[in-house]
C-alpha cells in the first residue's frame, strides 16, 4: 500500500460547538500540531451576550470570546483582562466582560462580527481560524413533544419538557440557510470534524441546523467525531444515554453522519459535583453500546474524565490524544 505524505503536515481539524466544553478541546488541540478551525454558535441570547446582541445588532460574543482566549498565546495578564467580568453592582457595565465589549466595539466599527473576530484573531495571535457559524445573529426555536414550543436559547430548558426538534431562523423569521464565509469550505477540506463537547440542543445543533453548514457536515469526506457529554443536562438531555445523543443528531440531519463517538466510562465520585455552581447537570449519561452500533458509529470508550473545582469536565489532553490516533489512522 502506498503511504501518503500525511504525517509531514498538520491535520486539518474543524471543531463545531459552543459553551464551556469547546475551549477545553481547543486549548489542548493548540498544544498539538493541528491546523484548527473553530466554528462557533451564534444563537445565544442570555446574559452579557444577549444584551450586547440586542443593543449593537451583532452576533452574541460570549462563546466567540472564550474560543479566542483558548486559541491565543497572549500572556496570562492579558487573558485575565480580556476575560474580566464587571461586578453585578457596576450599574450599566454589570456582568459585561472586557472581551465582549471589545468584540461589540469592533463589530460596530466594521459592521460585522465576522470581521471583528478576524481582526481580534490577528491582534491576539490566535493559532487557527475562528468563524461564527453564521454572519447574522440567529434565533433558536424548540418544538416539544407535547405540541408546545419555545423561542430563544435561554428559554428552552426552563420548563424541562422533552425536546422533539430545534431549528434556527434569522431575526426576521426567515429560515437560516447560509453559513458564514469559509465555514463550508473548511468542513469539506478537513481531515476531521469534531462536534462537542457541549449542550446538545443549544450549543451543537444550532450550528448543524443552518442548512448549508449541516449539509457540509453530512457530505464531507472528513471523519466526523462526536464527543459525548459526560453528564445529562436539565431541560435538554434528561435520562439520555450516549446513543440517544446520536439518534437526535442523526434525526435532525436525516442522515447517519457520525463516524466515531468518544464516550467517557470513568465514574464521577458520588456527591462530587457542587450543585450551587453546576445546577444544570444531573447524573452521568448512561451507556447503550448496542444502540450506538445500530446508529453506525465506531465507539471509543475510555477514561476522559477530569474533576476540577467541584465540576465534571472532559480531560482535553486525553480527548485530543484519541482524536490524533483516529485522524492519523483514518488517513493512512
Amino acid at each position: 500500500m502506498k503511504m501518503k505524505t500525511y504525517r509531514i503536515r498538520k491535520p486539518k481539524i474543524v471543531v463545531i460547538g459552543g459553551g464551556t466544553g469547546l475551549p477545553v478541546i481547543l486549548k489542548s488541540l493548540r498544544n498539538q500540531s493541528a491546523d484548527i478551525t473553530a466554528v462557533v454558535t451564534v444563537a445565544d441570547d442570555g446574559g452579557s451576550s444577549g444584551e450586547l446582541r440586542d443593543s449593537v445588532d451583532m452576533a452574541p460574543p460570549g462563546d466567540l470570546r472564550n474560543v479566542l482566549a483558548s486559541l491565543s498565546d497572549m500572556p496570562k495578564l492579558y487573558e485575565d483582562l480580556f476575560q474580566y467580568r464587571f461586578h453585578e453592582d457596576d450599574k450599566f457595565l454589570a456582568n459585561h466582560t472586557i472581551g465582549n465589549l471589545l468584540i461589540a466595539a469592533l463589530s460596530e466599527m466594521r459592521n460585522s462580527t465576522y470581521e471583528a473576530i478576524q481582526l481580534l484573531s490577528m491582534m491576539l495571535h490566535v493559532d487557527g481560524h475562528i468563524y461564527p457559524s453564521s454572519e447574522t445573529p440567529l434565533v433558536l426555536h424548540a418544538d416539544f413533544d407535547d405540541g408546545t414550543s419555545a423561542i430563544g436559547e435561554s428559554k428552552i430548558a426552563l420548563d424541562r419538557k422533552t425536546i422533539e426538534k430545534v431549528y434556527v431562523t434569522e431575526k426576521n423569521g426567515e429560515k437560516a440557510v447560509h453559513a458564514a464565509r469559509k465555514v463550508v469550505s473548511a468542513i469539506h477540506e478537513a481531515d476531521m470534524v469534531v462536534l462537542g463537547p457541549g449542550s446538545l440542543f443549544t450549543s451543537i445543533l444550532p450550528n448543524l441546523v443552518i442548512e448549508e453548514l449541516g449539509e457540509a457536515v453530512r457530505t464531507t469526506d472528513a471523519e466526523v467525531v462526536y464527543i459525548c457529554n459526560i453528564m445529562t443536562q436539565k431541560g435538554e438531555t434528561e435520562h439520555f444515554s450516549d446513543a440517544d445523543h446520536i439518534r437526535v443528531l442523526h434525526k435532525h440531519l436525516d442522515s447517519k453522519f457520525i463516524d466515531t463517538v468518544l464516550v467517557n466510562t470513568e465514574k464521577v465520585p458520588e456527591g462530587y459535583m457542587d450543585p450551587e455552581i453546576y445546577d444544570e447537570y444531573l447524573v452521568q449519561v448512561t451507556h447503550d453500546f448496542n444502540g450506538l452500533r445500530e446508529e453506525g458509529c465506531r465507539v471509543v470508550s475510555t477514561d476522559f474524565l477530569k474533576l476540577r473545582d467541584g465540576g465534571v469536565f472532559h480531560d482535553g489532553d486525553k480527548v485530543v490524544d484519541e482524536l490524533f490516533r483516529i485522524v492519523f489512522g483514518a488517513k493512512i
